[in-house]
């Protein structure tokens, strides 16, 4: 009979939050794997857990996940814990579950403590939906095609961002999303926790001030909210305004009819029939 791979939430801050179910699950366990057994070592001590403790991160997984899958198949229990929250949202810890399941082995994942869930709801951003992108790219160009990607996605988008590329980003989020509103949940549920919420373009100055005068600590969340009315109402203006300079080009060529000017614009802006024939009447016009 297998063993049980029990997945187990830590505090991302203040270890009153560690749950007594991942707690019974650690005294449980034949062995603790941890993302970083400095840091998961201390949540041990704290609560009088003693137990062998091996090291599982990024650099070890992929050529040791076969040994663990090993060991639970001939009846251990092994518990693993990443360096704060819940165990394979960004971390090594989801490739050790997908072993864990195609190899037939129990997996309990406990219910606990995550960073990204936390922020969404304090930034108070209302939507019923949020999309997670784990950490944001570090390079602008990448930043600029994941923001594009996601421009019209009606949710609220959450990353994971070190402190010291955060005003970087932010800058790019300004520039990308000027008319939303952004939040920096810095040191969640920690003593000097902060959800700093303003529209992006105050959000990055503020940070970048605090980047160049005292600089910026902590495990950071960025949060940004959904489209709004005015973002709205820009990109359709911006649309409109395209539209009518290829219709423009397009007419001054005289290659091809109105009615195919028309289609192109439809193709091109996503804009309705009725829409791309004013626009082509328009600058016919013009």
């Amino acid at each position: 009979m297998s063993g049980i791979l029990y997945i187990c939430p830590t505090p991302i801050g203040n270890l009153g939050d560690m749950t007594p179910r991942a707690l019974d699950a650690l005294r449980d366990a034949d062995v603790v794997c941890a993302e970083d057994t400095r840091v998961t070592g201390k949540i041990l001590a704290h609560f009088g857990i003693d137990k062998r403790l091996e090291r599982l991160d990024e650099a070890a997984i992929s050529t040791l996940t076969p040994r663990y899958i090993r060991r639970l198949l001939d009846g251990e229990t092994v518990a693993f814990c990443s360096d704060a929250g819940m165990p394979g949202v960004s971390d090594p810890g989801g490739r050790l579950v997908d072993a864990a399941i195609d190899a037939g082995v129990t997996v309990e994942v406990l219910p606990g403590a995550s960073a990204g869930v936390t922020a969404y709801v304090a930034s108070g951003f209302a939507c019923p939906r949020f999309y997670f992108g784990g950490f944001f790219p570090r390079r602008d160009a990448e930043r600029f095609a994941v923001l594009r990607s996601l421009s019209s996605l009606d949710a609220v988008l959450l990353f994971y961002e070190s402190p010291n590329r955060l005003a970087d980003s932010l800058a790019v989020v300004a520039a990308e999303y000027p008319y939303r509103r952004v939040a920096v949940c810095r040191e969640l549920t920690k003593i000097h926790q902060e959800v700093y919420r303003d529209t992006s373009g105050a959000v990055s100055l503020e940070f970048a001030r605090r980047m160049d005068q005292e600089g910026v600590k902590g495990e950071i969340v960025m949060v940004i909210e959904p489209p709004t009315d005015q973002e709205r109402q820009a990109v359709c203006e911006q649309a409109s305004q395209d539209a009518s300079l290829v219709a423009a080009q397009l007419l001054a060529e005289g290659s091809i009819s109105k009615k195919d000017v028309a289609k192109e614009l439809q193709r091109q802006f996503g804009l309705s029939r009725n829409q791309a024939y004013d626009l082509v009447y328009q600058a016919q016009q013009s």
